[in-house]
């Protein structure tokens, strides 16, 4: 099948024992032991599904959950032996796909994922995420080939301002916090200076000549974040 599925848990047997059920069905496993880690390996993997504990030391199920939602629309299910109601309800309110509570069965773990796979996958079609190429006879992006043109001729971005131009294309018309961006473009240690992004901004407008041709791509929603519009008509 070849999705790959992160299981960021501490109990490092258990994860083992969810590798084992899982490779067989052709799933590529990566393993983490702690909610750090299980953030950084998201980010350089970019997983399909993650499998995530909720009681770990340092940063918790809860905390790792809400951390992904700012980058990804990834299935999350929730694994743990917490099995009060409002442990569940507060899993799914910090954006959980699933929960599935200790013990379990073999059976059950492989029904769930492969559910939570095939949710996934039909939503592709429509999500923006998915999204490999904008043009509009003035601007052309290929996201495939990362080649920017203006009016034909080719445009030169370094690697953050082609990777911040991206990450606006792909979620065209949807505004994007500096925490967002940062994360996506940088990665999780340059979260806290919000003038990184501005000034990539800033950059980037420049090469793209923004406005000057009759429309501006890249807005702004003060104390919000960034959004690209794309031209209409």
């Amino acid at each position: 099948m070849d999705k790959k599925i992160l299981i960021i848990d501490d109990d490092l047997d258990l994860g083992k024992l969810i590798e084992l059920a899982l490779n067989p069905l052709g799933f590529n496993v990566y393993l983490a032991n702690s909610g750090a880690e299980g953030l950084r390996q998201a980010y350089m993997v970019h997983p399909d599904l993650v499998i995530l504990d909720i009681s770990m030391p340092g940063m918790n199920g809860f905390d790792v959950c809400s951390r992904l939602r700012e980058f990804s629309s990834l299935p999350i299910m929730m694994l743990t032996a917490r099995v009060h109601e409002n442990d569940v309800l507060h899993g799914f309110n910090v954006g959980a796909n699933d929960y599935l509570k200790k013990p379990f069965s073999k059976s059950e773990l492989e029904a769930r994922v492969c559910a939570l796979l095939r949710h996934s996958n039909n939503q592709t079609a429509n999500d923006t995420s998915f999204i490999t190429s904008y043009n509009d006879h003035v601007l052309e992006i290929d996201l495939s080939n990362k080649t920017v043109k203006i009016e034909g001729k080719y445009i030169e971005l370094s690697p953050k301002e082609y990777g911040l131009l991206a990450c606006l294309v792909r979620n065209q018309g949807i505004i994007l916090s500096h925490r967002q961006l940062v994360r996506e473009v940088w990665g999780e240690s340059c979260f806290n200076d919000p003038s990184e992004s501005s000034l990539y901004v800033h950059y980037l407008r420049k090469k793209l000549k923004d406005g000057r041709y009759g429309h501006q791509y890249i807005r702004t929603h003060w104390g919000r974040g960034y959004w690209f519009e794309p031209r209409i008509g």
